[in-house]
Formats: structure tokens, C-alpha cells, sequence
């Protein structure tokens, strides 16, 4: 039984690192910074991060318990990530810890008004997009730009509900492109 428990966690951390790393090929798509007005910055890149990571982890909590707990440590994947880049840029180690937790609780807030707006609650998905993830912007991109965002989303949210749960434990993730909507 405990190695059962052990083998079964080593195998999930894979397959959370495996998903994870398809979130950031993903996220680090240039389409997102060249026309979908997200900023190539420190905030912009955890923007398109939480963004992919969120539609993963929505379509993992829809499933059994084994694909909840792959969401679970697909969440750590990307926090025990971020941690480290924040000490790569030089954040000392005793703010470390306070940033992290406000990044989560960032990564939280954007669940909520994420997955309220994607079902049907009663706030539209551009306006939590402009609110949110676009956010640090000083001038919040048009209404076109919000629209396309948002469309990009509900192509994924519904892409990734056609994709087999069989495939997404095995660290099998595809995303739909952002202008393939266009």
C-alpha cells in the first residue's frame, strides 16, 4: 500500500510537470503578446500562465478524484515554478513567501470570476478579462481584443472538455490557437 501511494505520486508529479510545461509552450505563444494586447512582462506572462492553467485544472476538477488530485499537484507544479522564478530575479528569500501567497491568492480570484463568467453567472467573460487579466494595463485593450480573448477561452474551455481524461493523465493536453477563431 505505501508503495503503491508513493509510485502513484511520483507518477503524478510527471504528469503534472509534462501539463505544465504544455501551459507555458502555450502561454509563451507570441500571438498572445503581438495581438491579443497581453504585456511581455513579469505580470503578463503569469496572466497567460494562470489563463491555460486554470482551463486545465477546470476540466481535471470535473473528473474523478485521481484527476483532482492532478490538478492539485499540476497547482504546485506551477507555484513551486513561480517561487523559483521570483528568486531568479533576485527577490530575497525572506519576501519570497508573501509574494507566493499573493500570486495564489491572485490565481484564486481569477478562477472565480473565470469560471463564474464561463458558467453563465453574472458577470460577462470580457468584462473579468479586462478586469483581470488585463488588469496592469493602464488603458485596457478594445473591445475587438476582449472579444477575441474571450473567445479564445470558450474555445479551449470547450476543447478541452472533448479531450479524454485518459489523455490528460497522461500529461496530453492540446490548445486550441487564438486566431483560429478569427
Amino acid at each position: 500500500m505505501i508503495l503503491k501511494k508513493l509510485f502513484g505520486r511520483g507518477h503524478k508529479i510527471k504528469v503534472a510537470e509534462k501539463l505544465y510545461t504544455e501551459i507555458v509552450r502555450q502561454a509563451r505563444q507570441p500571438v498572445f503578446y503581438l495581438k491579443a494586447a497581453v504585456p511581455d512582462t513579469v505580470d503578463g506572462r503569469f496572466e497567460m500562465i494562470s489563463l491555460q492553467a486554470f482551463l486545465v485544472m477546470r476540466r481535471l476538477k470535473s473528473e474523478d478524484a485521481e484527476a483532482q488530485d492532478l490538478s492539485q499537484a499540476l497547482f504546485d507544479r506551477m507555484f513551486a515554478d513561480m517561487d523559483h522564478s521570483i528568486r531568479e530575479i533576485g527577490v530575497g528569500d525572506l519576501s519570497v513567501g508573501k509574494r507566493i501567497k499573493a500570486m495564489a491568492e491572485v490565481f484564486y480570484g481569477r478562477i472565480i470570476a473565470y469560471e463564474t463568467a464561463l458558467d453563465g453567472g453574472n458577470e460577462d467573460l470580457e468584462v473579468a478579462l479586462e478586469r483581470n487579466h488585463y488588469g496592469t494595463l493602464d488603458t485596457p485593450p478594445d473591445s475587438f481584443v476582449l472579444g477575441q480573448m474571450a473567445d479564445y477561452i470558450r474555445r479551449n474551455d470547450q476543447m478541452l472538455k472533448s479531450q479524454t481524461i485518459v489523455d490528460l493523465k497522461k500529461g496530453i493536453v492540446q490548445f486550441a490557437d487564438f486566431e483560429a477563431g478569427q
